[in-house]
């Protein structure tokens, strides 16, 4: 209840405009002072609400909010959707779907992750309505070994939509699953599976991408990021991303499910942001330097160091560009 009330609040503040205490009272039935005890839980979920007597209240910046009918209809007839206002993460979400025989593919999105997680144990920020975050759960056959390459591909499938969507803009994919806009990340790929080691495997496929965030929401990044809104001229809706992302990455999945990384190989290259540069790799030997020579046949990344071409895998690293 205390979460559909909030979501309530949220819609009417969407607009940026000032609302005072007594509309806003009116329309949620609830009393002013009420209102203002949920004011400030909104700045839990990254929202920014200024306050001018004899105005009222207002949010620092408009928000874009998910249409969870817009969503339901593009995808009807291919995947299940599930939608929350407010989630722990949806690739948890995900995850727990497998657990319980959910059948796939579904789709999962949010306007706010409390718990958003990137790669290696990462948190992800994920303030409410500023970004997207979306997950699809989809099942494929051949075990663990038959996935090499897989996030590259859904990087892949990101790039696309956003080349649709946003025209004009120009993408890289950074090894294994950053998308970047010249040197600042735009966005990332979390792969998570549930399953059996040698049979079908229950592939969950999580993206974040930036899209309006402001520098507060963003103060616990400790690297250069962008979004959509700096980086494009006409940032696309949200809704509409979200439909073009998650109906991208169910396109992949289908042809990952028969044909693996190769059909995507080509697309990556021409994306790949490290080949032919000077590279760090950071693994269990430390830090060593070495030059990009870009991916194999199983997504690995093919670098030289010390005069020797080496194969590296994504649980085994970290990469970063010089």
């Amino acid at each position: 209840m205390e979460a559909n009330a909030d979501l309530a609040l949220i819609r009417r503040l969407a607009d940026g405009r000032f609302h005072s205490g007594a509309e806003l009272g009116e329309a949620l039935g609830i009393s002013r002072a009420a209102i203002w005890k949920r004011i400030h839980r909104l700045e839990e979920l990254g929202l920014a609400v200024e306050s001018v007597r004899g105005k009222g209240y207002r949010l620092s910046q408009p928000l874009d909010l998910l249409d969870p009918d817009a969503l339901e209809a593009a995808f009807r007839g291919r995947a299940a959707l599930r939608f929350l206002p407010v989630t722990e993460s949806t690739n948890g979400d995900a995850l727990t779907l497998a657990g319980q025989g959910a059948p796939s593919p579904v789709v999962v999105t949010t306007e706010f992750q409390s718990a958003g997680r990137g790669r290696r144990g990462r948190a992800w920020q994920s303030p409410f309505g500023a970004n997207l975050y979306i997950s699809v759960l989809y099942e494929l056959a051949g075990g663990y070994s038959a996935l090499g390459g897989l996030s590259l591909a859904a990087g892949v499938a990101v790039a696309r939509a956003l080349e649709r969507e946003a025209p004009g803009l120009q993408p890289g994919l950074k090894w294994p699953n950053d998308l970047l806009v010249g040197n600042a990340k735009l966005g990332g790929v979390l792969i998570e599976l549930a399953g059996e080691m040698d049979g079908r495997v229950q592939v969950v496929v999580g993206v974040g991408l930036n899209v309006a965030m402001s520098d507060r929401q963003a103060g616990g990044i400790d690297q250069n990021w962008i979004d959509l809104r700096r980086a494009c001229a006409t940032p696309p809706p949200r809704t509409r991303l979200a439909v073009a992302v998650g109906q991208e990455l169910l396109a992949m999945l289908e042809r990952f499910a028969v044909d693996g990384f190769s059909p995507f190989m080509a697309d990556f290259q021409a994306l790949d942001l490290c080949r032919d540069r000077p590279v760090t790799v950071h693994g269990s030997e430390g830090a060593r330097a070495g030059l990009a020579l870009g991916v194999a046949e199983d997504g690995a990344l093919c670098v030289e160091i010390d005069g020797k071409r080496r194969y590296v895998h994504g649980g085994e690293v970290s990469l970063r560009l010089q």
